[in-house]
């Protein structure tokens, strides 16, 4: 949920969608617009502030900011609670992301999610179950992440990887960010050409573009856990479909 709602519309705002995301804007300021939302739902988010993806750096943020974010979120009115970043709940496991999410939902009332979680479904939606994963993070967080679906019950038939962590992932440009999802995408086809579809995990390269051209390349879904996480608002019934961006978000 990338998207800030223009206050000078004078929009009646019905839905907030509110985000526990990785970083903040000082430390990722690239802004990319996405009109994926139309302005009546308004996009809110607080950071965790993590240091890095590594199981130390996770466990420290959730412990220690992810509940304060939370209380923030409710206080500006948040209709639903996103925790985003795959990487994140790659650590914690899928497990311990379920409790994490029920118990938010039993303290606050309000919908709780998050990236991975939406991603499953959305994956599920599509009618996939034997993925390839275009990848850029490192070996270790890979493991972890495909430990993550092979526990929803998804087959990995291939991942690809670039060895990145959270530094190198929020310092690229959005033209360097762009040009590595097709690269990695196409890769990843190559390796397994009986994928059911294409996972492009991660928000930070800005990976949208590259969706509708994959997809036409193909003959498949690609899914990311940013649309996905929009894609829960279209699937119940808050947001409406949205054209030109890929299949999933075109289908309720």
């Amino acid at each position: 949920c990338e998207r800030t709602m223009s206050t000078s519309n004078d929009v009646k705002v019905r839905y907030v969608a509110g985000s526990v995301s990785p970083i903040g804007p000082d430390r990722h300021p690239m802004s990319q617009p996405q009109p994926l939302l139309p302005p009546d739902i308004r996009c809110i988010s607080c950071s965790i502030e993590i240091s890095d993806y590594t199981r130390e750096g996770v466990d420290e943020a959730i412990r220690e900011r992810y509940w304060k974010c939370v209380d923030e979120l409710v206080k500006q009115g948040a209709n639903s609670i996103t925790l985003c970043g795959f990487p994140i709940s790659s650590q914690l496991g899928r497990p311990r992301v379920l409790e994490l999410l029920k118990e938010t939902t039993n303290r606050t009332g309000v919908t709780a999610d998050s990236q991975a979680e939406a991603t499953i479904a959305a994956m599920r939606h599509m009618g996939m179950r034997r993925i390839a994963i275009a990848s850029r993070w490192s070996d270790e967080l890979n493991q972890k992440l495909v430990a993550y679906l092979t526990a929803a019950d998804f087959e990995v038939l291939t991942v690809t990887s670039v060895g990145q962590w959270a530094k190198q992932a929020f310092s690229m440009s959005i033209e360097e960010g762009v040009k590595l999802a097709f690269q990695l995408g196409r890769e990843a086809m190559r390796k397994a050409p009986d994928a059911e579809g294409l996972l492009l995990p991660g928000g930070a390269w800005r990976s949208l573009a590259a969706v509708p051209i994959l997809e036409e390349d193909f003959g498949l879904p690609v899914v990311t856990n940013p649309i996905a996480q929009v894609w829960r608002l279209i699937a119940a019934g808050i947001a409406p479909p949205v054209q030109g961006w890929g299949r999933l978000l075109a289908t309720p």
